[in-house]
């Protein structure tokens, strides 16, 4: 579970709700069923026209990439892939295939497949970073589809709270229906902006950053496969694979390795 977003949601939720306790309100004035039906109601339907069924059910889907933390593999992908460069250098590239057994990545097992089958560097190249790209192109529309529902959501609550005034004027001989008409307006706002700026947006950018963090991860691979063909150094390779690591893997230590 990803130690920032459900907490950093409720968090900022919390904090909106202290500061109309401080205020002298109370957070039963913020719940209405009718300004929330319009809001996320009406902003669901903008999204549906705006995508088609299957990216909906997948960015629904998508939200488990902001939920869930991965945790990093960089500084042992390196060890491993610099294990492997030394095997291929010591007994030939064809010796890798009694190593595939034991690589448990999938993108890595398919990037060695291609210089155990004698695949030309070229074509490993561009088929390696064909799938890189597709991949991350098609995770790219979960994220578009959080953002463009945050930046409908606050349109969508002027729309609530134009309609919640238009029912005041039609009630000003009736006091009594007033006040609901008033909070239904002010409120379809706050839910606009509030799941906009809270959870829509933020969501988008969460999906984002794990989108860049896998595709660096999956090119760190297909760099490493890539100078293991070329026959690259062990050495010179680690500190090759160490620049697209981060900062973590550029100060590896010899207990890092162990």
């Amino acid at each position: 579970m990803d130690k920032t977003t459900i907490p950093g949601i409720l968090f900022g939720i919390g904090m909106i709700l202290l500061g109309q306790k401080l205020e002298g309100g109370h957070a039963g004035s913020l719940i209405q069923a009718t300004a929330f039906i319009i809001v996320v109601g009406g902003t669901a339907g903008a999204v549906l026209v705006s995508y088609p069924l299957s990216e909906v059910i997948s960015s629904i889907k998508g939200v488990k990439m902001a939920l869930q933390e991965k945790p990093s593999d960089t500084v042992s992908l390196i060890n491993q892939l610099v294990e492997l460069a030394t095997v291929a250098r010591r007994d030939g590239v064809l010796a890798l295939e009694s190593k595939l057994n034991d690589v448990k990545d999938p993108f890595l097992k398919r990037s060695l497949g291609f210089l155990v089958d004698g695949v030309e560097a070229t074509v490993a190249r561009d088929t390696l970073e064909t799938e890189i790209e597709i991949e991350a192109e098609e995770d790219t529309v979960k994220a578009k589809f959080w953002g463009d529902f945050g930046a409908l959501c606050p349109t969508v609550g002027v729309l609530g709270a134009v309609l919640g005034l238009i029912h005041v004027m039609e009630n000003l001989d009736n006091p009594a229906a007033l006040g609901p008409g008033i909070a239904v307006a002010f409120v379809a706002t706050v839910y606009g902006v509030g799941v906009a700026n809270l959870m829509a947006l933020p969501l988008s950018n969460k999906i984002k950053r794990k989108i860049a963090i896998e595709k660096e991860r999956k090119t760190l691979i297909a760099e490493g496969v890539l100078a293991i063909q070329e026959g690259l150094n062990p050495r010179i390779l680690e500190e090759k694979l160490k620049s697209y690591g981060g900062h973590h893997a550029r100060h590896m230590t010899s207990s890092d390795k162990k």
